[in-house]
């Protein structure tokens, strides 16, 4: 199969909102059918960036908050936005201090992702963070943050038990648990 064969055509394309995280605009197309229609885009202005902590202990970091889009509270691996036009490696450092206050002298690029192809766009990468040192948390004004220390492989069984549902997170903590041989 020819995988840069593009089956939908887009007429026009137009942009209905926009904020400074993101992008909607609405494409009037014809998809593969060969049927008229219209596709909504939401385009991210950041890319995500997802990082776990890994102590020599084998501990990691989650972060938890009460997630406005889904009514309820979540938690996750520390985890942000960093400008596309910035190495994303700088803004994930920035993303760990912030959320955690952890230092992390050892990092490394496990995984990019896509979190929702059929309506976004986003981008995501997930680093691992090793060899960490403990400095000041630094939340953002819209975060309510709290963390939990605890064994990686138990994050690992959140993820199995359904109770960390973020699409990252559940990602990025079942790789880096393949990884480290947890």
């Amino acid at each position: 199969m020819d995988e840069s064969y593009n089956p939908w055509q887009v007429h026009s394309s137009e942009l209905k909102y926009q904020n400074p995280w993101i992008r909607v605009r609405e494409d009037q197309i014809t998809n593969p059918a060969g049927n008229p229609g219209i596709y909504g885009v939401v385009s991210m202005k950041n890319k995500a960036l997802g990082i776990i902590p890994v102590d020599a202990d084998g501990n990691t970091w989650l972060v938890g908050q009460y997630r406005y889009t889904l009514q309820e509270y979540s938690w996750e691996i520390p985890m942000g936005g960093g400008p596309v036009e910035l190495d994303i490696l700088q803004s994930a450092q920035r993303e760990l201090k912030e959320e955690t206050g952890l230092l992390a002298h050892r990092w490394t690029n496990i995984m990019r992702l896509h979190t929702s192809n059929s309506v976004t766009d986003e981008e995501g990468y997930v680093f691992l963070a090793q060899e960490l040192e403990q400095g000041e948390v630094e939340p953002e004004e819209t975060e309510d943050l709290r963390l939990w220390k605890l064994p990686l492989q138990q994050a690992v069984q959140l993820v199995m038990e359904g109770r960390i549902t973020d699409a990252i997170s559940v990602a990025a903590l079942l790789k880096a648990a393949r990884l480290l041989g947890i």
